[in-house]
């Protein structure tokens, strides 16, 4: 697996935007590719700084689209998959996770970085009929929000930046990630406040 992994990030780098779209929809849907994605946004965004803001929509795009796949194929006959692999009872309370927090049970992993198992969380989307365009917007929201995050780091860091993320990679990921998280907690208040 390393050597695909390695092969992967050559290939991503040698054709720049498009090979990141293309390794981020491989990692969103069918293979797992444990922080590759990150690691190739803040690579290429130190190469080429002013090209921070492209690099990061080819990854949001690559991911939103791999996503899509899998929710769609979710949609059209998750539930049982799901039935098969899970323990009974786990499908319903997943389920309600959708039901009780709306598109946040689906942000808030989104934005996790590995080994969270954030392609449950988007079949779980495809089986309990979250919309289209809501999950794609969620799907945007967070990922763009990550790789943003990150091609800023690559930005005013580049390559201490990158090391970071090589060694302490998910680390970094999570303090971003409870930052973010933070951030919707004190919005959702104040917006939750101001209609009361």
């Amino acid at each position: 697996m390393k050597a695909l992994i390695n092969w992967l990030s050559g290939f991503a780098l040698a054709i720049g935007g498009p090979g990141l779209l293309a390794i981020a929809f491989l990692d969103s849907s069918f293979l797992s590719l444990p922080q590759i994605n990150d690691i190739l946004v803040v690579l290429m965004v130190t190469q080429n700084k002013p090209l921070m803001p492209y690099y990061v929509v080819m990854a949001t795009l690559g991911s939103i689209a791999g996503c899509y796949v899998i929710y769609y194929l979710a949609e059209r006959g998750g539930d049982a998959f799901l039935r098969k692999r899970l323990r009974p009872g786990h499908t319903e309370r997943a389920l309600a996770l959708y039901k009780r927090h709306g598109l946040l049970a689906l942000m808030v992993p989104a934005l996790l970085p590995p080994p969270a198992p954030f392609k449950l969380f988007v079949l779980m989307a495809g089986v309990a009929g979250v919309r289209p365009l809501h999950f794609v917007g969620a799907i945007a929201i967070a990922r763009g929000l990550r790789y943003t995050l990150l091609g800023l780091l690559a930005v005013w860091y580049g390559d201490v930046a990158l090391e970071v993320m090589r060694t302490r990679g998910r680390e970094v990921a999570l303090w971003l990630v409870g930052l973010i998280v933070a951030g919707v907690l004190v919005w959702w208040l104040i917006r939750r406040r101001k209609i009361s």
